[in-house]
């Protein structure tokens, strides 16, 4: 254990030695591996905390406190890092629980009053219609994303209109009707309208 985790923190970026460390340590059945997460979550290295995100992300479909955790105590981590490890354990929850059925799932998040958490959802899901059911059904995605089109968090904002723009590729015709509808008279929302015109 202690050569993965020196392994890792050798590393300064990207994502692929995260993930082949945790899958490493899950293919380790002597290992609780809700516990061994939930220590790395304190640890001072950022690498540490992406690793203990990532397994709780894996873990989150069948321990429901592993998905508490990426909720609360993840989605407050001040690394940016962190927060994209977060958006991919989000994403990777919803694929195997099924994208239709994690709707209730993901209007509960996209309730959450932590600003991470509602990006993380975002970003996770991006391209969102390239996801199964909003391929089939954009409007809904678009509906969910635009939701938070005038947030106080520019950093919400911006994946909100990132995620948007993305869309828009496949489907301009929704992205207009949607953007038609918004209230340019607020300074929030112009900066996202901005981002999708891009």
């Amino acid at each position: 254990m202690k050569a993965i985790i020196d392994h890792i923190k050798s590393i300064e970026h990207g994502f692929k030695h995260i993930i082949d460390a945790g899958d490493a340590i899950l293919k380790d059945g002597t290992q609780n591996h809700l516990d061994l997460a939930i220590s790395f979550l304190d640890d001072d290295s950022y690498q540490v905390r992406m690793l203990a995100t990532y397994l709780l992300g894996q873990l989150s479909t069948a321990e429901s406190k592993a998905l508490t955790l990426l909720e609360t105590k993840v989605a407050s981590d001040p690394n940016w890092r962190v927060q994209e490890m977060l958006a991919k354990s989000f994403d990777h929850y919803c694929s195997v629980m099924g994208y239709q059925q994690s709707l209730p799932k993901i209007q509960t998040l996209l309730s959450d009053p932590n600003p991470n958490v509602k990006r993380a959802v975002i970003e996770g899901l991006r391209i969102w219609t390239g996801r199964p059911y909003f391929k089939d059904n954009p409007t809904v995605a678009i509906e969910l994303i635009s939701s938070h089109k005038s947030d106080e968090s520019e950093y919400l904002r911006k994946s909100v209109g990132n995620a948007l723009r993305d869309i828009s590729k496949k489907y301009p015709v929704e992205i207009d009707e949607e953007l038609s509808t918004w209230d340019m008279s607020d300074k929030n929302t112009i900066y996202t309208y901005k981002l999708v015109r891009k």
